[in-house]
């Protein structure tokens, strides 16, 4: 981000004091108006839904509430700089929540980092929500937050760094080999980052048909029995990837391979020798944000022939937030209680297919995230679910 950049954003956000509010649906409030939304009629609405409890998704505003909890232990790609320095970006989210999907989102900042702590805060707070969002956690640490949640909430837990990342990686990358007509199941990807995003993106490419993934952190590349550096959620990674059982850095398993992803949340790891060392026209996705893993310029100098960021400053914009808002409008409509791989894995496709083959290029293998065919697409996808 440029200094400019920088002071600009932080004029804006001074200006507005926060990027979210809370407005009544109810335009006029009259006496009669009152005795109804208030005393004496809602008693008759809280007894309604005690005695029936299913209809407190039609009496309240449940079922387009969404929490996005974090507790500021991985913001970004700026680590973990708290809750208070947490809450701009989960205002942000809020806001696309509610132009994209037009679902209510509310920041739960949360100044508690233990496992147990977050468990009970979400468990307690459910009653409000239709969802709860996950964001911006420490790994491994919130794997295992969404492994119990979903088995003891009643309503779906959404994990975007884990679900939303691996959905929107999954449809660039889609658009991406049919632009050079390369079958999935041929090419050989190296995912850098083994926390969240990189398990998530693991987990959905292996569902999609990928037969050669390699998965590298900062012990190098993760094989089945690795001894050091691991644990459940990368043993996990160990027995779904690496066939051959390759070992080393990145500069030595990134030789010959199709694609680079990059979620790794460290800025200017990937050389352009690196991306010379690659497979003919290579896709580079470097995805970790403020500051991407290369330089697009530098990738494509490289001979990089298909180059994606996270951020909304370059071309191929592969973020998440083309997928929240969308998919979790069809959760919280559709009142489903898990998040699969098939239902990612039909959202990805979805996504995909929203640019028509006319539209489709090495610069714009993502639809814009205000496309408007994006819900309805997503929704047909859906529709079995």
């Amino acid at each position: 981000m440029s200094d400019k950049q920088a002071r600009e954003a932080i004029r804006l956000h001074r200006r507005l004091n926060g990027k979210i509010t809370i407005e009544s649906k109810i335009s006029k409030i009259k006496p009669k108006t009152i005795q109804l939304i208030y005393t004496p009629g809602v008693a008759a609405v809280c007894e309604k839904i005690h005695h029936e409890p299913d209809q407190k998704y039609y009496l309240t505003s449940k079922a387009n509430n969404v929490a996005i909890v974090t507790d500021g232990t991985r913001i970004l790609g700026l680590g973990n700089i708290g809750p208070y320095a947490a809450m701009p970006v989960m205002e942000g989210k809020a806001v696309l929540y509610k132009k994209f999907g037009k679902v209510d989102a509310f920041p739960i900042c949360l100044n508690a980092t233990k496992k147990e702590e977050i468990i009970n805060v979400i468990k307690a707070i459910e009653p409000a929500f239709g969802a709860i969002n996950l964001e911006d956690i420490e790994s491994p640490k919130v794997l295992e937050i969404v492994d119990q949640l979903a088995g003891e909430l009643p309503i779906p837990v959404f994990h975007d760094d884990q679900h939303g990342t691996a959905v929107v990686v999954l449809a660039a990358l889609l658009n991406s080999l049919k632009l050079l007509k390369k079958k999935i199941e041929s090419v050989k990807i190296i995912i850098v980052g083994a926390g969240s995003a990189g398990y998530g993106i693991c987990k959905l490419l292996s569902f999609a048909g990928c037969k050669n993934i390699i998965v590298v952190d900062s012990s190098g590349a993760i094989y089945k029995d690795r001894d050091q550096n691991m644990n459940r959620y990368k043993e996990e990674i160990a027995n779904m990837t690496n066939p051959t059982l390759q070992e080393g850095t990145l500069d030595t398993v990134l030789k010959n391979a199709d694609v680079f992803i990059g979620v790794s949340g460290m800025s200017g790891i990937l050389s352009d020798t690196m991306i010379q060392q690659m497979s003919k026209d290579p896709i580079v996705f470097a995805l970790t944000n403020p500051e991407p893993e290369v330089d697009p310029h530098v990738a494509k100098k490289a001979g990089a022939k298909i180059i994606a960021t996270g951020s909304y400053k370059h071309k191929n914009k592969v973020n998440n937030a083309i997928v929240f808002p969308y998919l979790m409008r069809i959760i919280l409509d559709k009142k489903i209680k898990k998040i699969s791989e098939q239902m990612l894995y039909q959202t990805a496709k979805a996504i995909a297919d929203t640019i028509s083959g006319k539209d489709l290029s090495y610069d714009s293998i993502i639809p814009d995230i205000s496309n408007k065919k994006l819900q309805k697409n997503i929704r047909s996808a859906l529709k079995k679910f």
